[in-house]
């Protein structure tokens, strides 16, 4: 995994983290849902990385 790509999971992740926390304090449901899934991606994306470099290795 190169080192943009996780610098890239991570922004993506903490972004998610963000939407969600902020959708909870205004209690919008919809902004914590979408939170949630940026969250998701990111750690997809970062599984699927992780398998190209099992393969790559």
């Amino acid at each position: 995994m190169s080192a943009s790509d996780k610098i890239k999971n991570a922004a993506q992740d903490l972004a998610g983290k963000a939407k969600e926390a902020v959708g909870g304090a205004k209690d919008d449901e919809e902004l914590r849902r979408e939170g949630q899934k940026d969250q998701a991606a990111a750690d997809l994306k970062q599984r699927g990385e992780h398998v190209k470099d099992a393969f790559k290795g």
